[in-house]
């Protein structure tokens, strides 16, 4: 890949991953109601989820997505019920003050399935790599060592814009002073988290 594909796909990227949209807001409302020190697996499954696009999008994205259609609707559905799972259990959760314990962890395993199946169902990171990709990237002539420069070049870009993310929903967490602040961000993560679910089942 030349310097100039690699900077072209970085921004573009850059824009698509900066903007909120349903992994985005999955990831802020599960920082607010928990904290961020058991949220690594999600982040991981977020960045696997969009290499696998990447790669789907590079191998030939419409004959692979044929052959699988059945998977992905069948993915799809599990991480919108999960999300809904998600925003019940939030909206019922007891209100903690950040500072009267640390964060309740959760299962590396089902914070990685979670992640995993918002990003493979994320019509925002779908029509990212089926749409805009290709008309960046002339993907037919991209090279074994070309993909690889892509997706090292995609994960740079998303590890600093999740971060970010994180770090930003980290502060706002620190925030909250009452268990009644604690209760209205909880419930709004819920929604947050919700409305994301929503999305992806109505694309």
């Amino acid at each position: 890949m030349t310097m100039t594909s690699l900077l072209m796909f970085a921004g573009a990227l850059l824009v698509a991953a900066g903007s909120p949209g349903p992994s985005v807001a999955a990831l802020v409302a599960r920082v607010l109601s928990k904290g961020a020190r058991d949220v690594l697996p999600f982040l991981v499954a977020l960045w696997i989820g969009e290499a696998i696009w990447l790669s789907f999008a590079v191998a030939g994205l419409a004959a692979i997505a044929e052959s699988f259609h059945l998977l992905f609707v069948a993915i799809k559905w599990l991480g919108v019920a999960y999300l809904f799972y998600l925003a019940w259990k939030m909206w019922m959760a007891e209100p903690d003050l950040p500072g009267d314990s640390l964060p309740q962890s959760r299962s590396a395993s089902k914070l990685f399935f979670a992640g995993l199946t918002v990003t493979l169902g994320n019509p925002k990171v779908m029509m990212f790599y089926v749409a805009l990709l290709p008309s960046i990237i002339d993907l037919r002539s991209v090279t074994l060592i070309g993909w690889m420069e892509l997706v090292a070049t995609m994960l740079v870009v998303l590890v600093v814009v999740d971060l970010g993310w994180v770090t930003m929903a980290a502060n706002a967490r620190k925030l909250l002073k009452s268990k009644r602040a604690v209760r209205i961000a909880n419930r709004a993560s819920a929604g947050t988290i919700a409305g994301a679910a929503v999305v992806i089942a109505t694309r």
